[in-house]
Parts: structure tokens; sequence; C-alpha cells
């Protein structure tokens, strides 16, 4: 990968223009934390609440938690390893997957998705501030949290940093508090009205984490070893999403609330209001990695432009939208993107663990390669095939495809499209990659 500006080992924050030549300064601790810091999210129990919607069962919501959580936890886990490995962040390290040129559409469905994260993130920490005070002050409160993910965004290195020595200590005061007050109060049967299955619960779970993937070598390019940077992120996310969307299954049962009143239902807690503010102030943390993610894949498409005036003006958009526009329903939008990145970073974890044998090439000069693009699509299509989704407009084509697969049948209620889509993502990786590249290796 080419570079304008090399910057001396000696700095400890990252490259202003894109490089694989990057300060190795994270070890284990530092990355648990940071993705316990991501993981620990106010959309969290949002999520859970949706989850114990879907399964209509107590039992089964957590179940489906532990075991969407899980699967996503290792696809994260697994795509930190390519920023560890290659020095690269994690759109320019796609290009040993698809090609320079094949890496670009990775690339901007993965600007499109962070700037939407963002977005988001800034709007939930405005709402859950406005359930404290009062709603004339959205607009201050989505100002001060854009401001705060920006500035963090141009200094990354050094937010981790801040991450790991102060905020990490009150959000585990303030989540035990929470748990604790949840936990304490009488178990209700859940609403049934809502409920689509176990597996469906699963998928949901599992995207939610997934949707960090593509952002995962951005942080671990920096990360001391494969190991640190594999540990840290899949369980330092692992185990805060675990926690945090079983928080929301717990608030279901004891506070009988849902996805639209969980924050709120969290507030009206004892002391509530306090725990939340702490929880507020660390989801800042979420909009900061989408603001920077979005710039790390921006850099691919133009790596000699300084991140910092990227950071910035993706800071400035995002906040601009979040001051426009409120939170809706995001379920569809998380499984669109769950069946978009879930298929793309299995065929990325089985070509470069199995096939590339952790060789790939990042630099200006990658070629495509046509294996791991048919593999991707054909993942994404079985996804599709097993949930279509609700989406207006897209949906219904995929609804209709099902029905012809399945001899207008039901789709068998033990088949999930997250775990369905990795293992035939995989499949297809491994058997066209070889076959690919046998004459390579001869």
């Amino acid at each position: 990968m080419t570079s304008t500006v090399v910057r001396p080992a000696s700095q400890t924050e990252a490259p202003l223009v894109l490089t694989t030549d990057s300060p190795r300064t994270l070890g284990f601790l530092d990355q648990f934390t940071l993705w316990g810091n991501f993981g620990i999210s106010l959309f969290g129990p949002v999520t859970g609440a949706l989850v114990a919607a879907y399964t209509g069962s107590l039992a089964q919501g957590l179940l489906a938690v532990v075991v969407g959580c899980g699967i996503g936890a290792l696809v994260l886990g697994g795509a930190a390893v390519f920023g560890s490995q290659t020095g690269a962040p994690a759109m320019a390290s796609l290009r040993g997957l698809f090609g320079r040129r094949g890496s670009i559409a990775p690339t901007v469905l993965n600007i499109a998705q962070n700037v939407g994260w963002a977005t988001m993130e800034i709007i939930v920490i405005a709402q859950a501030a406005v359930a404290v005070t009062s709603e004339r002050w959205r607009w201050l409160f989505v100002l001060v949290a854009g401001v705060i993910a920006t500035a963090m965004a141009v200094r990354p290195l050094g937010s981790v940093k801040v991450l790991r020595k102060f905020m990490v200590w009150l959000v585990l005061i303030a989540s035990v508090y929470l748990f604790v007050q949840v936990l304490s109060k009488p178990v209700h049967d859940l609403p049934q009205d809502s409920v689509f299955g176990f597996w469906p619960a699963v998928d949901l779970a599992a995207a939610g984490v997934v949707s960090f993937a593509p952002l995962a070598a951005d942080y671990t390019r920096h990360s001391r070893t494969n190991k640190a940077a594999f540990g840290g992120s899949a369980l330092g996310y692992g185990l805060a999403a675990i926690a945090y969307y079983a928080l929301g299954v717990f608030a279901v049962a004891t506070l009988q609330t849902n996805s639209e009143d969980v924050i709120t239902a969290l507030v009206t807690l004892p002391a509530g209001a306090i725990a939340l503010l702490v929880l507020l102030v660390d989801e800042v943390d979420e909009a900061y990695a989408n603001i920077y993610s979005t710039t790390m894949a921006t850099h691919n498409l133009v790596g000699h432009i300084d991140r910092r005036w990227i950071s910035v003006g993706i800071g400035v958009v995002a906040t601009a939208i979040a001051l426009l526009v409120d939170l809706g329903n995001y379920t569809q939008f998380l499984y669109l993107i769950g069946s978009v990145f879930i298929p793309l970073f299995a065929v990325a974890i089985a070509d470069f663990f199995v096939v590339s044998k952790m060789n790939w090439d990042v630099s200006g000069t990658a070629r495509f390669r046509w294996q791991p693009a048919v593999a991707w699509l054909i993942g994404f299509v079985s996804y599709q095939l097993v949930n279509p989704g609700t989406v207006s407009g897209w949906s219904p084509l995929w609804t209709d495809v099902q029905q012809w697969v399945f001899n207008d049948q039901p789709v068998p209620s033990w088949l999930g499209a997250t775990y369905t889509s990795i293992v035939v993502s995989m499949l297809a990786a491994v058997v066209l990659g070889r076959i690919g590249r046998r004459p390579l290796d001869n």
C-alpha cells in the first residue's frame, strides 16, 4: 500500500493518510476495554427488548442473545485479525479479498451504514438525555454529542486510552446498578403479539454484533499481536453485548416495557437517571467509532487526504442529520446490514485463514478476485431466502423467490438466516477459492 507520508514509529497516534505503517500500541487489555465500551450501548437494551418480543419467552430470549452474540463475536474476532496481520484499516484490507477496485463496493456500503449508525447513535444519546431532562434541549444534546464524537475521531488512539483509564469503571458501576434494580422486580409473562420465533431473534442479536465487523480492523491494525486483536474484540464486545441485550430481555419481563419504551423504563428506576447519564456519556464512543471508521473507509477511496479533515466533515454531516430526524424502528435496518455484511465477512474469514493462509495483497495494485465476489453473492442470496425481511420494495421479491424455492412451504423453524449464510458463504469461499488459486500454487 502506498502513502505520501510515513509517520515515525515513536508516534502513538493513527497515521494521517492511508498506510500500513501504523503504530502497534494496543495490547489485549486496551482492546478488551475498547470493545467492551463499544458493546455497552443504549441500543443494547433496545435490541434485547426486540429479542424478547420475537421469542415471547424469557428463557428463549436469553438463549437467543447468547447464541446470536456468540456467533457475531466470532465473526467480529476473525475480522479483527485482518487489521493486526496486514496493518491496513478494514476496507483497505478487503483489497486482499476483492482487489483494489473490487473493494470499492463494500467500501461504499460501509460508508453508508457507518454514517447511518453515527447519526442513530447521536439521536439515541439526545433522546436518552431528553428522557432525563427536557425535550426543548434536544438540539443542544445532539450538538454536544456530535462535537465530542468528532473530536474523539480526530484523536482515535488517545481516545482509547481515556476510555480504558476512566470510563470503563464508571460504566461497570452503572451497569451493575441497573441489573440489580431490574432483577429485583418480579417476573411477568412476556407479550405474545410479536412472536416470530427463536432463530429470527438470533439473527437480530447477531446482526447487531456483526455490524461492528466492518469497523474492527480500523482499530486492531494498531494491535501488538493477532491473539490480542481476536481476543480483545471478540470477548470485549461479545460479553458486553450479551450483558446489555440480556438487560433488555429482563426489562421486558420485569418492568413490562417494550423496545420503544425500555430506555424510559430504565430512567424511571430509583437513581436510574444517574446510571443512564453515565451510559449516556459512554454512548458517545459508539458515535466516535462510526465517524472514525467512515473516515478509514473513505481513505480506501482517497488515501492521500488528511483523515482529520474527513472526520470533521463526516461528524458535521451526521450531526446535521441527527438534528433533522427522529429515531424510528431500526430492526429491519439491522437485518439489511446483516444480510450484506454477515456473508461478506464469513467469506473474508474463510478466504483469509483457509484459502490465502493469512497472506493478502492490500496494496494499490491488488487484482480483482472473482471467486470471493461470487461466494459473497451466494451467501447474500442464502440469507435473503431464509429471511427476506419486511423492507418495502425489496422483501416482496425475495418472498416470492423463497416460496418458489421451498415450493410454497414455510421455511423450517430451525433454519436461521445468520448461521445458514455463514456456513454457505464459507463453503463457497473455500471451494471457489481453492479452484481459483490452484494454478498459482503449482
